[in-house]
């Protein structure tokens, strides 16, 4: 039943899933059809939690000339950031095991970007539970001391079911939930802009 060739299609897809792969067919070989693939499945079980209590926290930037925001990447040097804002996208369920994770992710970002606002696309956040909804208002109150808002944007409706329940929603506000980046942005831009106009008079003779 081996067959090399899907092997090497797996490893040109997915090393992971090749690495269940090879595992499943060492079991097999060692201890036979039914433990090796319960051994197999353990691996793999293993590798998802691992994923999950270490999701990724991605820092966002536009592509010029389209609301397409991507991840910080040095293949594309030309991608737009905005001065004081702080673009940030986790990914998957945010619960007990990784609130705390992520939280140690997003805190050196501030600390080093010392942003006027961080905003946090939650687009592939699928499930916020109570843990994560009281570490980000803790991440807001405690940023909020240096002057830094925290916005959460692009909710599916559960999450933004939670979130409005919660003390977060409380902290937040209507102003501190928009519909997408793009929208967040545009407001952003538009707060800076209401910022500069008094200095701009108050100079002028």
């Amino acid at each position: 039943m081996l067959k090399p060739i899907q092997f090497r299609e797996i490893l040109s897809v997915r090393r992971t899933e090749f690495s269940w792969a090879i595992v499943a067919f060492a079991g097999v070989v060692l201890v036979g059809t039914l433990k090796g693939i319960i051994v197999a499945i353990v691996v793999s079980l293993v590798t998802l939690a691992y994923h999950l209590a270490d999701p990724p926290v991605y820092v966002l930037r536009r592509k010029p000339g389209t609301n397409v925001f991507r991840p910080q990447s040095p293949e594309h040097p030309e991608d737009e950031s905005f001065p004081g804002l702080l673009l940030l996208r986790p990914e998957g369920p945010i619960f007990f095991a990784n609130a705390a994770q992520i939280a140690h992710k997003i805190e050196p970002l501030i600390s080093e970007i010392q942003p006027k606002v961080v905003a946090l696309d939650a687009s592939a956040v699928l499930d916020m539970e109570y843990t994560a909804l009281k570490m980000f208002a803790q991440i807001a109150e405690k940023q909020s001391q240096n002057g830094i808002q925290l916005w959460l944007i692009n909710m599916s409706p559960g999450v933004l079911a939670v979130v409005q329940r919660s003390p977060l929603g409380q902290l937040l506000r209507r102003e501190g939930m928009h519909f997408n980046l793009e929208i967040a942005v545009a407001r952003y831009l538009s707060d800076e802009l209401l910022r500069e106009r008094p200095r701009v008079m108050s100079c002028s003779p």
